[in-house]
């Protein structure tokens, strides 16, 4: 899939939020959205960074993209990311 064509429909911010409520957030988000749309999880910690991409799939949801906001800056799970998901 190219992603330079999906622009994502919904989007949320659970940077400031832990585990487990960061994916509470995300699947309330996700069970919104109508079948087929795409969304941007800004999330950062080693905790969201695992768990969540790994939740949506679980729960049968599309992760499309998983990389850091600022992609110039060296890995560390403590700078936000950007997950991209397609709801199923």
């Amino acid at each position: 899939m190219n992603l330079a064509k999906t622009s994502p429909d919904y989007f949320i911010d659970i940077t400031a939020d832990v585990c487990p409520l960061t994916f509470v957030k995300t699947k309330l988000l996700l069970e919104k959205m109508p079948s087929g749309a795409v969304a941007t999880v800004r999330l950062k910690g080693v905790q969201p960074l695992d768990n969540v991409p790994r939740s949506v799939k679980a729960h049968g949801h599309d992760v499309l993209s998983l990389a850091r906001e600022d992609r110039q800056i060296a890995a560390d799970p403590r700078v936000p990311h950007i997950l991209i998901v397609r709801r199923r």
